[in-house]
């Protein structure tokens, strides 16, 4: 017993350490979420209703990229771990490769097909049209962002997490600002409104990466890794070995990702009321998913570099010890919801029908809060072991072939409430958290 609670305070310290300024850094990411919904909100439900969709829309992409250079981070603290460092600098370049390669083409398939793909899904023609200037505006941060995220899983992977929250702190300040000027109209820029906020969000995407990029080239520490050293250079088994680890994590997260922004979706045909709301409710729930989503980065990265090591009963420890975190935090998020949730919503707005709705989707975002956490520190655990395809079918079933089913029938066939929407997630989040543990605690035995 003595030996085991050595183990879990070790780990556990371990994957805090590690997880502290990723919290930050998630922390910032949903800031700029938030900023974006609360000042979007001061322009009328339309807007509101189109940044909601529009994030939606755009995530959905977002998130199957990330998922692929996700496979960074396990490479790299596999290596780390054995301390084989000369080898990390070339999965880092070739994972700027394909974050500007897959941004360029979001960018240039999804700006002309915008308008025909939200006519086609349905929106509400009363903020159809600013869901559309938001994403085609939103799109040309793609290729940024993407680069972005690969340096940041070098960083991570490394176990040096410091730069990844100071950026990401600095970007917050930048969108605050951006969009500030370029949404109201400050300092001779015009008021572009929902427009100005995708245009803030884009630079902001670009400054963040040339801001890693140049800490990454001048620290003592990070310098080592020779990210930069020999960039033009292409090495087809790279570019193979990520993408084999990488697609099953991309649809993974697809999947859990594409729950959600496929219920906004449908949620959006059912007017802007009821799609506001919904933003509100979906954003206080994805800005609390950042600290167990910083606490799972941290647990892969813990697990790879203890397997790196050959400490298979510390790594087996490190990803208990995730899960166990990511639970405990989102089970106190949900009493807070519980107690607080009428203050929360006059932080969006002061609509009666709106927040009358939110309250409601807000009682259920309390219940499906720790399954959430359970579900992503599992998959983070069984990402440092290089389980892919595993996570890739449980959430596929727990997320398509349950929830949103469940979601399009409250939504679309009975016109239920919306907290009878929400109830999906409930399903979904529970059986993907259920799977995933078992999955994890076989893989581990030792």
């Amino acid at each position: 017993m003595a030996v085991f609670s050595e183990q879990w305070r070790t780990q556990s310290s371990a994957v805090l350490r590690l997880g502290g300024p990723l919290i930050v850094n998630y922390l910032a990411v949903a800031g700029m979420g938030l900023a974006d919904t609360i000042m979007s909100g001061r322009l009328g439900a339309e807007s509101l209703a189109a940044v909601a969709v529009g994030n939606s829309s755009w995530m959905l992409a977002f998130s199957g990229c990330l998922g692929v250079l996700m496979a960074i981070s396990p490479i790299v603290s596999r290596y780390f771990g054995a301390g084989e460092i000369s080898k990390i600098g070339r999965y880092a370049r070739h994972g700027m490769y394909l974050g500007f390669a897959m941004g360029l083409l979001i960018l240039l398939i999804g700006r002309p097909l915008a308008e025909t793909a939200v006519a086609a899904i349905g929106i509400d023609d009363g903020f159809r049209h600013l869901t559309v200037e938001y994403i085609r505006a939103l799109l040309f941060g793609a290729p940024g962002i993407l680069m972005f995220i690969a340096l940041r899983f070098t960083t991570e992977g490394v176990g040096y997490t410091k730069p990844i929250m100071f950026t990401s702190v600095f970007s917050l300040i930048c969108n605050v600002f951006l969009n500030y000027v370029l949404m109201f109209g400050h300092f001779g820029a015009p008021a572009l409104g929902v427009e100005g906020c995708a245009y803030a969000s884009a630079i902001t995407m670009w400054i963040v990466m040339l801001a890693l990029a140049s800490f990454m080239i001048t620290s003592p520490r990070l310098r080592l890794l020779n990210v930069f050293s020999k960039l033009g250079q292409f090495r087809p088994k790279l570019f193979k070995e990520i993408l084999w680890l990488g697609v099953p994590i991309s649809i993974t997260i697809t999947a859990e990702v594409g729950l959600f922004a496929g219920v906004s979706v449908l949620v959006g045909t059912r007017g802007a009321d009821i799609t506001a709301a919904h933003q509100i409710a979906l954003s206080y729930a994805s800005s609390m998913f950042m600290i167990p989503l910083a606490l799972s980065s941290a647990t892969t990265v813990q697990v790879g570099q203890m397997l790196g090591a050959e400490r298979p009963a510390d790594a087996r420890m490190a990803g208990f010890a995730g899960i166990g975190m990511c639970a405990m935090f989102m089970a106190l998020s949900a009493t807070v919801l519980l107690l607080f949730r009428d203050l929360i919503i006059t932080l969006y707005t002061n609509d009666p029908l709106v927040t009358d709705i939110a309250l409601s989707l807000l009682l259920v975002a309390a219940i499906f809060q720790v399954a959430d956490g359970v579900q992503i520190g599992a998959a983070a655990a069984l990402r440092g072991y290089k389980d892919t395809r595993f996570p890739m079918a449980i959430n596929i079933f727990a997320y398509w072939i349950v929830a949103f089913p469940l979601a399009f029938l409250a939504t679309v066939t009975y016109e239920a409430p919306p907290n009878y929407i929400w109830s999906a997630f409930v399903a979904g989040l529970g059986l993907a958290a259920l799977l995933l543990t078992w999955r994890y605690r076989r893989l581990s035995a030792l």
